[in-house]
Formats: C-alpha cells, structure tokens, sequence
C-alpha cells in the first residue's frame, strides 16, 4: 500500500466507525427513529425530539446524510421546504436500533425482577 493511500484510509471512517458514530449518540439514533415514524421536517425534528438544538440537528442531518442513512429531498418552493426520507441501508439500521432498544428493555425487566426476588 502506498503512503499516499494509507493516509487516505485512516482518514476514510469505515463502516464499523461509522456505524459506531451513528449508534453511539442519542441524537443520531433518535433523528433516525423519528425520521422512521414520519416526522421528516427539520422543524418538526426539531420539535420532536426533545432536548436537541438546531445546530447539533443540522449536523446529524448532516452525516446520517453523507453516511447514505437518509435521503434530502430540497423543493423549490418560497419558503424553501425540505424532507429527509430513509433509505434502504437506514431502514435496515433503524431496525437494527429498534432490536438493540428491544434487548435493552428486556434486560432492563430482568434485572428489575432479579432485583425484586433478591431482595
């Protein structure tokens, strides 16, 4: 491998990197969630999802953007309007999510009624 092609690799995020990005911050799997129940406005994001500012919003949009998770769709219309939409790789991550948060939940029972026995 050439000098020039390792400095690009390490600076190219992988899919593991990238997928650790996304899974890793409550405000990219809750973009993608909401995104997944419809609400598919910036402001309505906005809105929705509690707790979030424009900026970090804007930024999340942003790579889950350039990650190939969703899809912008700009209208020319005054006011400008525009929708995020999922694509076929953030369906099948929203799922994902969903099965991690599912898992969660669970465990989070077991432990709760180990708790209640052991007591």
């Amino acid at each position: 491998m050439k000098n020039n092609e390792k400095k690009q690799s390490a600076r190219t995020p992988t899919v593991y990197r990238k997928l650790e990005d996304v899974v890793g911050c409550k405000w990219s799997v809750s973009v993608l969630v909401a995104v997944r129940q419809g609400v598919n406005r910036p402001g309505l994001l906005e809105q929705t999802i509690e707790g979030i500012s424009k900026k970090v919003l804007s930024e999340r949009l942003r790579k889950l953007t350039a990650y190939g998770l969703l899809r912008k769709q700009v209208y020319p219309e005054v006011p400008p309007r525009t929708e995020y939409t999922m694509t076929k790789s953030g369906e099948k991550l929203a799922l994902i999510v969903e099965q991690i948060q599912l898992l969660d939940e669970q465990l989070s029972e077991s432990k709760t009624s180990e708790n209640k026995i052991g007591s």
